[in-house]
């Protein structure tokens, strides 16, 4: 799984590739980031999140992107998820969370 910070369109975004799944994620992102992402978060105070890129997403997947929502509030953030993969959609109404992919 690869995180990217982009600006697109005037507006910072996540860019999220590969598979977003127990195998590849072993820590969440604001604890993966550095100061200066940090504080380029922070700083724009909204985020969008794409995950046109993801190949395959899981539970740990699911969990992670919860916890990215969680600690980016925490931090004043507001984070917006787009372009979710249908599988991904599918396990977060199974897990009763699909509020989260909004």
């Amino acid at each position: 799984m690869q995180a990217e910070l982009e600006l697109r369109d005037k507006v910072l975004t996540l860019v999220i590739k590969g598979d977003l799944d127990q195998l590849t994620l072993t820590k969440d992102y604001w604890v993966s980031i550095d100061a200066n992402a940090k504080k380029q978060l922070q700083g724009a105070a909204r985020l969008m999140v794409c995950l046109n890129d993801v190949d395959r997403a899981d539970s740990a997947g699911l969990a992670w992107l919860i916890n990215l929502k969680r600690d980016l509030k925490h931090n004043n953030v507001d984070v917006s998820i787009h372009d979710s993969p249908t599988k991904l959609i599918a396990l977060a109404k199974l897990s009763n969370a699909d509020s989260f992919l909004v």
